[in-house]
């Protein structure tokens, strides 16, 4: 798929019980190269006995992964983490990605069309070749609109960009936005579309070794419904955050306000 690999897994049992925005972990490496960190890939496509996931291979254990051969049995752990929410009321929906972040967007745009709403999914990358599930976007009833940071297909300049510009209209009629791709593109979207008054949902990309909240790679500052924050988890409590909630700015540190954060003293 253009820079990306395509894994499709015989998985029935994760198949079976998959909704859209969830994960799998995969185990990277055999008996001589195997890699202490689990692989997290958010959920492509699915059907009763498989699943598809889409790669980019930029490390080691990414470049292991799309070099195995067919009939390679893999440890996967899934369906992880929480679904994509269900939009409030009957209206249409924008959808944002970065990269290969559309294709966690497919399964939802697919419920959402079958519920009856517009959806207008706006997608960008670095180059053309790096964009990913427009024709099949399209194939969905959704209008897609697209942008490139080199200008090579699409709208040149920033997604978030194309969410100000062309998308505008789109956003301010939304039922609500769902974004997934970088971090700081994840932040962008979150302020547009709070400057829009729309709802916004971001899964995030962040480091899911374990996937199963055991291993604390993955917390992040949020604001909680107390309006206290704290240190989440992505894989458990996420992927899929209100982009209001995600303190974006101090992703990375342990602001000095969230519970549980030192507070200095002897002690």
């Amino acid at each position: 798929m253009g820079a990306y690999a395509r894994l499709r897994l015989h998985a029935p049992d994760i198949a079976e019980r998959a909704r859209p925005g969830q994960f799998v972990a995969v185990a990277v490496g055999d008996d001589t190269s195997s890699l202490i960190l689990r692989r997290a890939f958010a959920l492509y496509r699915w059907d009763e006995s498989s699943l598809s996931l889409v790669v980019d291979a930029h490390g080691a254990g990414t470049h292991w992964l799309t070099q195995q051969p067919p009939g390679t049995v893999l440890d996967v752990v899934g369906p992880l983490g929480r679904p994509y929410p269900e939009p409030e009321g009957e209206g249409p929906v924008v959808v944002v990605a970065g990269g290969y972040g559309a294709a966690s967007l497919v399964g939802l745009v697919a419920r959402l069309r079958a519920q009856g709403r517009g959806v207008t999914a706006v997608l960008g990358a670095a180059e053309a070749a790096r964009l990913v599930c427009v024709a099949e976007l399209e194939g969905l009833g959704a209008e897609v609109l697209v942008a490139t940071d080199d200008g090579s297909a699409g709208t040149h300049g920033l997604v978030t960009d194309l969410l100000r510009g062309l998308a505008a209209s789109a956003l301010r009629e939304a039922q609500a936005a769902y974004a997934c791709g970088p971090m700081p593109m994840l932040a962008a979207t979150a302020d547009v579309a709070a400057d829009a008054g729309v709802a916004c949902w971001c899964s995030v990309e962040e480091s899911m070794a374990c996937g199963i909240g055991v291993c604390m790679t993955c917390v992040l500052p949020v604001v909680d419904d107390d309006g206290a924050t704290r240190m989440m988890r992505s894989c458990v409590a996420g992927p899929t955050f209100a982009g209001s909630a995600v303190r974006w700015s101090q992703v990375g540190t342990i602001p000095s306000d969230c519970v549980g954060a030192a507070t200095g003293g002897d002690h």
